[in-house]
């Protein structure tokens, strides 16, 4: 297993080294010069000049790039040409935002994704299951950010259930800040006892989470009914029925962990995909995390960030990829690691 898990970060490292690699080459051709967004558009000449040779942008691009993994090494992750402030300081201040999007996107999407696909399983080819498929393909069908803009626009500004935009509310924020600890809105507000607070962090949460929840619930529910469908009809199962099991013992003990392997895999590159999704949804909804922090850095060219979270969501890749991998021998010691 340590040679395993040894052999598995050293090939990290080359696709991490890869991947800024990539980016990097990728941010030379894009058109504008990043320096500009640095100096600003009415700088002189002369402030231009400096700002070249103080980002080092007057080097080739091999040294460029020794410089940049350098310093990643050494946790300096650059200065933001649009705000001049670290890139690792901006990214860890904005990063409990997204994480708590996320974790409650992903729970909403695997537990609702993994009920549908059961009842989809114990009755095929009925109205439940027809419906579920539909379901099912309209989540990976449809963009992230239409259906976040559609779920805007109907829940938040016709029915007005719930607010459109922010973490908190308005005057919470302004008048009466909630004390930061973690950064995960829901946890400070409990730990500080503010439970006004904690239902309108919870309602701003709603909208942006439900909407990031669709492609995972799309994926779980089509996953867990196809393998299900796949394991009920093996031969211990219909054994297993013979002995008087009650189905629902077959289904969560017998049917469904055999089924969560596939659904451990799934479930590690839903929550990467999840994370590039929050670049477009996190704008719609003012939700001020890494993903509105990397689309702004992206229409603006601002290149450290961009390899920045480029970095991050390699890094977040390998190492879920990583962790599903143990997991799954844990799971099922019929695997075993050659």
């Amino acid at each position: 297993m340590t040679a395993y898990i040894v052999r598995r970060l050293a090939i990290a490292v080359f696709l991490v080294v890869g991947a800024t690699f990539i980016t990097f080459m990728l941010t030379r051709v894009i058109p504008g010069d990043p320096v500009m967004t640095y100096v600003g558009r009415f700088a002189t000449q002369e402030q231009v000049d400096r700002a070249r040779i103080e980002l080092g942008l007057d080097q080739p691009w091999y040294v460029q790039y020794a410089r940049y993994l350098g310093g990643f090494v050494r946790g300096d992750w650059g200065i933001s040409l649009r705000t001049h402030r670290p890139v690792a300081r901006e990214l860890l201040e904005r990063l409990p935002a997204s994480l708590e999007l996320i974790v409650a996107s992903m729970i909403l999407g695997l537990s609702g994704g993994i009920l549908l696909g059961m009842l989809s399983a114990a009755k095929p080819r009925s109205v439940i299951d027809n419906a579920a498929r539909v379901v099912s393909v309209s989540g990976v069908a449809l963009p992230q950010f239409w259906f976040a803009m559609i779920l805007q626009l109907i829940v938040g500004q016709m029915l007005g259930w719930l607010p459109l935009s922010g973490r908190i509310g308005l005057r919470l924020s302004l008048l009466d800040p909630v004390p930061t600890v973690t950064g995960f809105m829901l946890l400070d507000t409990l730990i500080a006892g503010r439970f006004a607070a904690f239902g309108s962090a919870l309602s701003h949460l709603i909208l942006p989470a439900v909407s990031l929840a669709a492609y995972p619930m799309a994926m779980s529910a089509r996953l867990v009914r196809a393998k299900m469908l796949e394991i009920l009809g093996e031969d211990y199962i219909r054994t297993t029925r013979a002995f008087g099991v009650r189905e629902t013992k077959v289904f969560t003990r017998y049917a469904l962990r055999n089924a969560i392997p596939p659904i451990a895999t799934m479930s590690a590159l839903s929550f990467v995909f999840t994370l590039v999704g929050t670049f477009l949804v996190e704008n719609i909804f003012s939700w001020p995390g890494v993903g509105s922090y990397t689309a702004v850095a992206i229409l603006s060219n601002d290149i450290s960030v961009v390899m920045s979270m480029t970095v991050l969501i390699a890094l977040a890749a390998i190492l879920l990829n990583l962790l599903v991998d143990l997991f799954m021998v844990w799971v099922d010691p019929r695997i075993r690691l050659q």
